[in-house]
């Protein structure tokens, strides 16, 4: 490792130090994990661990096993288990067919009390009632036959990355990790050593409902102290992975660099950066899926002083509706060693038909990164020149395309709009505003006003624009107007990309209400589109809708005004 990565694994192998002062002190024995001793043959692939040390003693325990081993196990243990078409392992999740935020606890303990953002993003848990769920998740593993543990990585920057060892009872979650953790050479996993952070998944066994600080049958819960996450009473996959980010969305942000849950490609011929942050819906994973750009991953990065790397080793995607003719990258990337959750598929041939959502809507897969043909590997790459943040505008009000200043993008990033629309929920009979701070609100740990603050740094720093691009609803809110026409929306991602919207090539003007200054012109979108009070047919109309939205900003963003600067709280939307 040269000299010049030294002060950064020092300043890291500082902050594990101080997270593991509780765990140090506890009577869990914290030494370092033994590989089993290995057979004869060098090239063996399917290997064990010692996992004595976390009160686990059980039969049989597969570490990092081959992708084939886990479709074996799969198959010959786990209801619902089937190879489709493509070779893919399609699985179910049990009841639970998505993310149980209301069910996810933060560990309230003395080395990080005072950074925690409290509240209805992290409910408190107590010391004692963790402890009682890890007891009640070790008791549940003891009572298996076979365990399957995995060991990989989460950061593909060396200096940055933690070692994340799964401990789980079912051959899919062993391999869902295996696709979004990355995975460690041999030579890694020979001296992978100690984890920083031991996620133990006995999501088959309940939660007791009378333990203190339990709402349902279902726990996720994180101890920053002790470096472990428990889950109970949930098989959904997607805990994992997102308990992975929620680690990373405080250690790195303690670092003093910026995690986002956010998409990232480049430019190969320039190696210039877009970062793009969106909500479900948004048009995140579509439009960062260039195939003239390289992606560098879907879903969590982190912005270092040094450039941008993706925390993951693989990718997350919906299913829904999905097609070659529509995104063909991930409809191929569905073949040997993916994962499609709760996907309906013909009994005859095998075929996913992506289109019968009986089971769930929520339905995806998980492929390694690699399986996308532009991936860029390693994942990481120089600093962002681009910051676009999606929403989808079904009131129709904000502009497709509108340059943010520093503060209001801020504002933008705090707020993190998007919305839904009629028939995707019961009840809903017009647009509902949905705002999910930083763009991903359920995975935060500090206060949003800190990973603002640490994004306008960054573009300060780094000479980066921030976009707002509204690939919703325009000439209309929904049921009136049309959505964006994804041709639209890609010319503008382009000529954001080729420098058409630079300051000294079109011209902007500045949008009532909301202040945001939108270009006059775009190459390949038609000019009354762009501004949406030209676009709506009934100009009184447009204003009174605008004038709703702006009060929905303005009564979502008083939840954050007391730490944010006065700028940003300058950006909400003027009802003068």
């Amino acid at each position: 490792m040269s000299n010049q990565q030294e002060p950064l694994e020092d300043q890291l192998h500082s902050f594990h130090q101080s997270l593991s002062a509780v765990l140090a002190s506890s009577p869990v024995d914290n030494t370092a994990s033994q590989l089993m001793e290995r057979s004869n043959t060098q090239d063996a692939d399917v290997d064990h661990v010692d996992v004595e040390e976390y009160g686990i003693s059980t039969g049989t325990v597969f570490r990092n096993p081959p992708v084939a081993v886990l479709y074996e196990q799969a198959l010959k243990n786990e209801a619902g288990s089937s190879i489709t078409s493509t070779g893919a392992l399609v699985v179910r999740s049990g009841a639970k067919t998505g993310r149980s935020p209301k069910d996810k606890r933060i560990v309230d303990e003395p080395s990080t009390n005072e950074d925690v953002w409290w509240g209805p993003v992290n409910i408190k848990l107590s010391e004692h009632s963790f402890l009682v769920n890890r007891e009640r998740a070790i008791d549940y593993l003891n009572t298996q036959n076979t365990l399957y543990v995995f060991d990989g990585f989460a950061g593909w920057d060396p200096d940055y990355r933690i070692k994340i060892r799964v401990i789980t009872s079912r051959a899919y979650h062993c391999l869902f990790m295996n696709n979004m953790l990355i995975r460690p050479t041999k030579e890694e996993l020979l001296h992978f050593g100690e984890p920083d952070y031991v996620i133990y998944n006995a999501g088959c066994f309940p939660a007791n409902r009378f333990t203190e600080g339990m709402t349902s049958a279902t726990s996720v819960a994180l101890h920053f102290g002790r470096r472990e996450m428990v889950i109970l009473g949930t098989q959904y996959a997607g805990e994992m992975k997102k308990g992975v980010l929620t680690i990373m969305m405080y250690l790195m942000l303690k670092l003093d660099v910026l995690p986002m849950h956010a998409s990232a490609n480049e430019d190969p011929r320039t190696g210039k950066v877009s970062v793009f942050f969106g909500l479900s819906g948004t048009g995140k994973t579509t439009l960062s899926a260039d195939p003239r750009r390289s992606l560098i991953g879907d879903d969590e990065h982190v912005w270092t002083d040094r450039g941008v790397f993706n925390v993951e080793g693989g990718c997350y995607a919906k299913c829904i509706d999905l097609s070659h003719e529509s995104e063909p990258e991930i409809f191929d990337a569905v073949r040997f060693g993916a994962v499609v959750e709760n996907a309906v598929f013909s009994e005859h041939d095998r075929v996913i038909d992506y289109h019968d959502i009986s089971i769930t809507e929520n339905t995806r897969t998980a492929y390694p990164l690699e399986y996308i043909p532009n991936c860029k590997i390693p994942a990481v790459a120089g600093h962002p020149e681009h910051v676009i943040m999606l929403t989808c505008d079904a009131f129709g009000v904000l502009p497709p395309v509108s340059k943010l200043s520093s503060a209001q993008a801020m504002y933008h990033f705090i707020s993190g709009y998007t919305a839904k629309v009629a028939g995707t929920e019961v009840g809903i009979t017009e647009p509902q505003a949905v705002f999910s701070s930083c763009f991903g609100e359920p995975f935060l740990v500090w206060h949003p006003a800190q990973y603002a603050q640490k994004l306008a740094e960054r573009l300060a720093t780094y000479n980066a624009d921030a976009w707002l691009i509204n690939t919703g609803w325009v000439s209309g809110s929904y049921g009136q107007g049309r959505r964006c026409p994804l041709k639209y929306t890609r010319a503008i991602i382009d000529a954001i990309h080729d420098g058409a919207l630079a300051e000294d090539k079109v011209e902007y003007e500045e949008q009532e209400i909301f202040g945001l200054r939108i270009p006059k012109e775009v190459p390949g979108v038609p000019r009354e589109l762009l501004n949406p009070i030209n676009a709506w047919a009934d100009t009184q109309a447009y204003k009174t809708t605008a004038r709703k939205l702006a009060a929905l900003f303005i009564d979502n963003f008083k939840k954050y005004q007391d730490k944010a600067d006065a700028e940003v709280v300058a950006c909400n939307p003027s009802l003068d």
